[in-house]
């Protein structure tokens, strides 16, 4: 009789382990539209998760890059030369997905820089495409991602890994659209470095070899354009989803660019520089009809897509019915997705829809700024009918 409990026992610790390490439930919770948000901030900050739970976010996609870090890359210690995953940032960022699933927050983890490919902004404004020029740098990447995926795989508040934001091999090569000679290059670089296809199979397989069960969420050519999805590959893997980001047009959604030239829906520029069109809700959505004719083509369903950053700045006249469209776009096909970006700090806040269209930053909030203090209590933030538009998504029924 004893024997038989002590047997019982140590097959209950080992069912228990089992579970701990295996987590096949993380794939479900993308089996119904989720809606979420960006989070790109210089720091981890508790009250962010503590906001965003009370709006209502189904999760978070996380980009952690600009966090301090103990070494020259966040987490990756130096990405000219990753050895082993920094302990030191690692416990920050495992204290930020702590917080998030405290306020019920689920957590997509995105990497924007990678060995071989640190992200501009940290590097001098100069684009790294070693990434895409030299298999080494696959190599360290992968082992990056085995090493993050084995420590993270059993957080709850996991429920995707995102390896790399908006790749763009095809920039380090010269080209900025697609054309017929991206088309005659694209044949020309299969199995090479710059094969973006083959990096994310790489990638999967590597992430796969130490984490069976949590999703991962691919980006595709040309900064995950919804335009150059007819270039993207799947993966042979059913628990991998396909994001693609902004359809744009991008120097109709970019203050600095637009410089009011351009409005959604009446003056949408045809070409760069070019003439305006109106455009009705039909014409936005055929900027991703290439998703819809990849999700045709190889039977991805619709809960394995995601638009996973989408924007327009706030001080931009149109920028209302743009995000409107998009987010009836979006749902109507039931596609995942998550608006860029909720609460940013900085003073950067051209995308914080709390922040009503016309407004402008006072006087105090500058003064924060030129004396080094924290201007994120001064950022007048309230009711406006832009934020309404994102608000009501996340009102529960």
């Amino acid at each position: 009789m004893i024997l038989r409990i002590l047997i019982s026992v140590a097959l209950l610790a080992l069912l228990s382990a089992s579970s701990a390490i295996a987590d096949p439930s993380k794939i479900s919770f993308w089996d119904t539209q989720r809606k979420g948000a960006n989070q790109q901030n210089a720091q981890h900050r508790p009250e962010w998760y503590v906001a965003a739970g009370e709006l209502g976010l189904d999760y978070v996609r996380l980009l952690p890059d600009a966090w301090p870090a103990e070494g020259r890359d966040f987490l990756i210690g130096n990405a000219d030369n990753f050895k082993a995953i920094n302990e030191t940032d690692l416990s920050l960022l495992i204290e930020a997905l702590d917080e998030a699933e405290r306020n019920g927050i689920k957590v997509v983890l995105t990497m924007v820089s990678l060995p071989g490919a640190r992200w501009k902004q940290l590097n001098n404004d100069q684009d790294d495409a070693r990434l895409w020029k030299d298999k080494k740098y696959h190599l360290q990447a992968f082992e990056f991602w085995r090493q993050l995926a084995a420590r993270l795989k059993t957080h709850p508040a996991i429920v995707a890994y995102n390896p790399l934001n908006e790749p763009h091999p095809d920039r380090a090569f010269g080209f900025d659209e697609l054309n017929e000679k991206f088309d005659l290059w694209f044949k020309r670089i299969q199995n090479t470095p710059a094969d973006l296809n083959q990096f994310n199979r790489e990638m999967v397989k590597a992430i796969r070899s130490v984490d069976k069960d949590t999703p991962i969420i691919l980006d595709g050519w040309f900064y995950a354009s919804p335009k150059a999805f007819d270039y993207n590959r799947p993966v042979d893997d059913d628990k991998v989803l396909y994001a693609f980001h902004n359809p744009g047009p991008w120097q109709m959604v970019t203050y600095r660019v637009n410089q009011g030239r351009y409005a959604y829906p009446d003056r949408v520029p045809k070409s760069w520089n070019g003439p305006t069109e109106s455009w009705t809700i039909d014409r936005l959505a055929r900027e991703m009809q290439a998703v819809q004719k990849f999700s045709e083509q190889y039977n991805i369903p619709a809960h394995r897509i995601i638009a996973s950053e989408f924007w327009h700045d706030r001080r931009l006249e149109g920028a209302a019915a743009y995000m409107a469209d998009l987010i009836e776009i979006y749902n109507q096909r039931g596609w995942h997705w998550a608006f860029y970006a909720y609460r940013g700090s900085g003073n950067w806040t051209g995308l914080d829809y709390e922040i009503a269209p016309g407004q402008k930053m006072g006087w105090r909030y500058w003064q924060a700024i030129e004396q080094g203090k924290d201007p994120e209590p001064l950022k007048p933030r309230g009711p406006n009918p832009l934020w309404e538009i994102l608000q009501r998504q996340f009102e529960k029924k």
